[in-house]
């Protein structure tokens, strides 16, 4: 491995920005709570015809992993290719050669604050790069890297903490689409999916790296990222496996329950969503189940599950649940869809918001992100798009193009990563580039 060193201006430029007004960070994978809602104010409320500032552009490598940012940082992950090509086969796996490497940019200017890079042969579909999104927590920074690495290095200087390797410590074969599940931080845990025998869920001292735990066995780990969430006045931990959904003691490893809920392939990937007593989760196959709790946070009743016409089914971008209707974009039809959270019907489904186009489109993606009475979208077009939604309907409040779509879908060219939002700017990459774009009320 190797690090670039910082030099002293940049460093005091970081120290005075973040102690005065640089504004909220996006540390991790959907934001501070992993809720998908962006609270910084001082935000346009509407994209001008002229669009918004670009403030910078940097250039990347491949990747699906989205950028986090946090004191005055963006932290990033790409793979650079040495031999071998991806063919985007879903059935099959493209061999490859190369490094993978963990970026660190000014905020502010898009500079390289340093890097860290180390080889890796991938053996994976759809081998573009990393797939999971670094987690910053205080002065470390966690990255999961496609294959399974597990690095913790610290945030001003790239130094490395610790490593594992989750494939070869757990005695696992790589999930064809790649290690995918963001690794979490809760107190002096850091969770992720491994897989194996009673290990697709671990918890590791965040400090050291040592296992704390281990729990569950399934046929497959699924692509879902661990989230906690309060069921019943507890927290506890989701883990979304091939086979079913679980709440897990977040301290202990037990498993509080189970409900099975299996998805074509395999293919678990969004983050169920709580609302009230009320839990959805959905992908691939017309799979979805809406769940009332009981007062304990256990599974009492299952209001719906999927059927055609029914429910949407989540694929690469996690759905919101808000004010008892579900948004998200259908894995199957490629359409933003609004459901009734009641009964799973559907109050209206567009590709405007989306494909842009007006036919079915395998794994349409839209990454979606609530902000105070609008909704921030970034299309796989490269479309950023402000819009007000509800279950009347969907109202535009302007659309700019950000990036170019740099990898292919079923023939169509798309662009899969999840934005941040911090310090009144999005933060987007495809894989050629990271771009920052001015939020900013007063441009």
């Amino acid at each position: 491995m190797k690090t670039a060193k910082l030099t002293v201006p940049i460093v005091i430029a970081l120290l005075c920005c973040r102690d005065t007004a640089c504004g909220d960070d996006w540390p991790q994978w959907m934001g501070p709570e992993r809720d998908s809602v962006y609270r910084e104010t001082g935000i346009v409320s509407r994209i001008p015809e002229s669009g918004l500032e670009i403030l910078w552009r940097v250039p990347v490598s491949g990747g699906y992993s989205g950028p986090a940012v946090s004191g005055g940082r963006v932290f990033l992950t790409d793979y650079v290719v040495a031999s071998g090509k991806s063919t985007n086969n879903p059935g099959g796996r493209d061999d490859m050669t190369g490094v993978e490497r963990v970026l660190c940019f000014s905020a502010d200017t898009g500079e390289e604050l340093w890097s860290v890079e180390y080889d890796r042969p991938y053996s994976l579909s759809y081998a573009n790069g990393p797939r999971a999104t670094p987690t910053v927590d205080g002065e470390r920074v966690y990255v999961l890297g496609a294959e399974g690495d597990l690095l913790c290095l610290k945030t001003r200087s790239g130094e490395l903490v610790w490593k594992k390797q989750l494939a070869d410590e757990y005695h696992v074969e790589t999930p064809i689409w790649g290690h995918a599940a963001h690794p979490l931080v809760h107190g002096d845990l850091l969770y992720c999916l491994a897989g194996g025998e009673g290990s697709v869920a671990i918890a590791l001292n965040k400090l050291t790296g040592e296992t704390e735990w281990q729990a569950l066995s399934a046929s497959e780990i699924g692509y879902c990222p661990p989230t906690i969430r309060k069921l019943g006045g507890q927290e506890q931990l989701l883990i979304w496996h091939a086979d079913g959904l679980n709440a897990l003691d977040p301290v202990t490893g037990e498993v509080s329950w189970s409900y099975p809920l299996k998805p074509r392939y395999g293919m678990s990937i969004a983050a169920p969503q709580l609302s009230g007593n009320r839990l959805y989760a959905s992908g691939i196959g017309e799979t979805s189940a809406m769940i009332e709790l009981d007062a304990q946070g256990h599974p009492e009743n299952t209001l719906w599950t999927g059927k055609p016409k029914i429910g949407l089914y989540s694929g690469n971008a996690t759905p919101i649940f808000h004010d008892g209707v579900v948004y998200g974009s259908d894995c199957g039809t490629g359409q933003m869809i609004a459901v009734n959270a009641q009964d799973g019907s559907r109050y209206w489904e567009t590709y405007q918001l989306t494909t842009g186009g007006k036919r079915r489109a395998s794994h349409g993606t839209t990454f979606l992100v609530k902000h105070e009475d609008k909704y921030i979208l970034f299309a796989e077009t490269g479309d950023l798009i402000f819009a007000k939604l509800s279950a009347d309907g969907f109202e535009e409040l302007g659309r700019m193009h950000v990036l170019e779509p740099t990898s292919e879908c079923f023939g169509r060219d798309v662009v899969w990563s999840h934005p941040a939002l911090a310090n009144r700017c999005l933060f987007a990459r495809n894989d050629q580039e990271l771009v920052c774009v001015s939020l900013a009320a007063e441009q």
